[in-house]
């Protein structure tokens, strides 16, 4: 990680500074750049949300997919906690801690923005951060990026039915032309044109790692900015209650926390090397938390719950995975021994 990435929660919590500053002092200028939207869409702030992404988008490398079937029990199990089990234990979690524990600690008026920011949070799995989580926890780098091209094929088809089917649930109005548009928008769009610089660099005798490199900072710059902004809309409403930071926290660590657990153990069960569960585990519980943001946005508005929960994910993400690498390595010589009793129980294959 570069210096820039190993302290970007000092930067997110910088930018959070700076956001409700601007916008207590300036709140002229956020509404002139709220207006300026066509479908729902802010375009200010989706020309950063390509800039965020797209680098992101460039490291992926779709012929990975061939390699699925050399760790087909890790790819398994992490597809069954990224699609089966995340989206719906935030679900629950979000209506138990938002929609009920601690409901009368929060404005009434958005408590469903809150917990639909949550789904949003759960519903996309991690790409790019990922392949820093699993270098720093020994991963093994084909079952990484095979598993990320995975992830980002599915999140094209499922993304929207699993967020408008789980915002349904929670009695809340789906706009399913706008998530539909996101989905374009901030999935497909990106993609595209991430593997069309990818072609064309490599086509090109290029050097891909140059590339990444000058790209990379251009990603972070533009999170950042993104914060900036969203936090100028959300401020006055933090500074009228800063426990609602603390609140949304509160979910999104339980479920960090589970769904890492349930991936890891479940890899262990199934004999599966250490190398594959540790990126097993951070895929299943990390989240795409540009494409949350970029979602919450345009379904809910700069100034919604929604985009203040996924918004308080960007800021627990890296502490928060930064502990689970450790948990991982720091448990190694137990999971190898586990792993081995399962393999033999299970007999050849």
């Amino acid at each position: 990680m570069s210096f820039f990435e190993r302290y970007l929660t000092a930067w997110v919590a910088l930018c959070i500074v700076v956001g409700i500053a601007l916008g207590h002092f300036f709140p002229a200028a956020f509404r002139l750049i709220g207006s300026a939207e066509i479908a729902k869409v802010n375009l200010p702030v989706a020309v950063l949300i390509w800039l965020m992404i797209v680098p992101m988008l460039v490291r992926i490398d779709f012929a990975a997919l061939s390699r699925v079937k050399e760790h087909w029990r890790g790819i398994g199990v992490t597809l069954f906690v990224n699609w089966a089990v995340k989206p719906f234990s935030m679900a629950f979690l979000g209506w138990l801690f938002i929609g009920w524990l601690f409901r009368s600690h929060l404005p009434v008026g958005q408590i469903d923005s809150y917990i639909a920011g949550l789904i949003l949070l759960a519903a996309a799995p991690c790409t790019a951060m990922v392949f820093v989580w699993s270098n720093l926890s020994g991963g093994e780098p084909h079952f990484t990026l095979s598993q990320v091209a995975l992830n980002d094929v599915i999140m094209v088809f499922a993304f929207a039915p699993i967020v408008g089917f789980l915002l349904g649930l929670s009695a809340i109005a789906v706009p399913w032309e706008t998530l539909l548009l996101s989905v374009v928008l901030y999935i497909v769009v990106p993609v595209l044109i991430a593997q069309i610089a990818r072609r064309s660099v490599l086509a090109g005798g290029g050097s891909l790692a140059r590339l990444l490199s000058a790209l990379q900072p251009i990603s972070l710059v533009s999170l950042l900015a993104t914060l900036v902004l969203l936090f100028g809309f959300q401020g006055e409403q933090i500074l009228a209650q800063p426990l609602i930071i603390a609140i949304l926290a509160v979910p999104i660590l339980i479920q960090v926390y589970f769904n890492a657990g349930i991936a890891y153990l479940l890899n262990r069960a199934a004999g599966e090397a250490h190398c594959v569960a540790a990126p097993s585990a951070l895929i299943g519980a990390s989240n795409f938390f540009e494409l949350a943001v970029a979602a919450a946005i345009s379904l809910f508005g700069f100034s919604s719950g929604a985009a203040l929960a996924t918004v308080v994910g960007v800021l627990v993400e890296v502490p928060v995975m930064l502990s689970v690498v450790r948990i991982v390595n720091a448990s190694r010589g137990w999971y190898e021994a586990g792993a081995r009793v399962g393999e033999g129980l299970r007999g050849p294959t």
